[in-house]
């Protein structure tokens, strides 16, 4: 497939992270969790790429922009949920540190994706993706 979403380097991390997050939630959380700690984590962690899937099918930058807005938002909730699992004793510190440091770079990689779009929108370059 040439070009798409799935090109997408911050959409990957997003994606594989997600997928990471899942396999903790269902190897090392407690069963009485299963609707509190481990349902927020699986929430947040899928929003991050679906808002960046949503925002790669908008339109116009300002509507892309503001979705990506939100995928931070969810970025920082999984990282706390993370956090709050750890002192929890549900994951040790190195699988919490690993994961919260993961999350940071996608972070990171998601703010330079904001400021890419930001760009072309100053230069009204037409959306390409």
């Amino acid at each position: 497939m040439q070009g798409g979403l799935e090109t997408l380097k911050v959409y990957k991390l997003a994606v594989r992270l997600e997928i990471f997050v899942h396999r903790i939630l269902n190897e090392k959380f407690p069963a009485d969790e299963k609707y509190r700690s481990v349902n927020q984590l699986k929430r947040s962690s899928s929003s991050v790429a679906d808002n960046i899937a949503e925002s790669y099918g908008k339109f116009s930058y300002g509507v892309k922009i503001n979705s990506l807005f939100i995928a931070r938002g969810e970025i920082e909730e999984t990282k706390s949920g993370i956090l709050r699992a750890y002192k929890k004793n549900f994951i040790s510190q190195e699988l919490s540190d690993f994961t919260i440091n993961k999350y940071t770079d996608l972070h990171k990689q998601l703010n330079g994706y904001i400021r890419y779009l930001k760009n072309k929108r100053k230069i009204k370059q037409p959306l390409s993706t």
